[in-house]
């Protein structure tokens, strides 16, 4: 399985980003291989409009089967979301990564109905 989170950083250890579409960074774990890949997104901030589904269309390439976010999607990312079948979580704003995942494993992330 392929976690997706939005981060501020490259590492277990790094911040959370609470934005889903002007996030800083991905970071994707793959369960499987024990592999964590980074995607730098920081160009997204110069995006005057469309900034969530840009963002969203670019998270679909890295085929995640769970995103873990801060607040959540807004309503033109959550569209483009809704065509996907990605379980997504929130209430990781105020987290580092590994904290992230942690409480995703144990159940403690909300589960957003799209």
């Amino acid at each position: 399985m392929k976690i997706l989170f939005t981060t501020k950083g490259n590492s277990w250890d790094s911040e959370m980003d609470a934005r889903l579409g002007r996030t800083e960074c991905f970071l994707i774990y793959d369960e499987e291989k024990d592999e964590l890949v980074d995607y730098d997104n920081s160009a997204i901030g110069k995006e005057s409009h469309g900034a969530g589904p840009k963002t969203v269309q670019k998270m679909i390439e890295f085929k995640p089967n769970v995103l873990i976010t801060g607040n959540g999607p807004g309503e033109k990312a959550a569209f483009v979301l809704k065509k996907t079948n990605v379980e997504t979580y929130i209430g990781a704003g105020d987290m580092t990564v590994r904290e992230a995942y942690e409480a995703y494993k144990g159940n403690k992330l909300e589960k957003l109905k799209l």
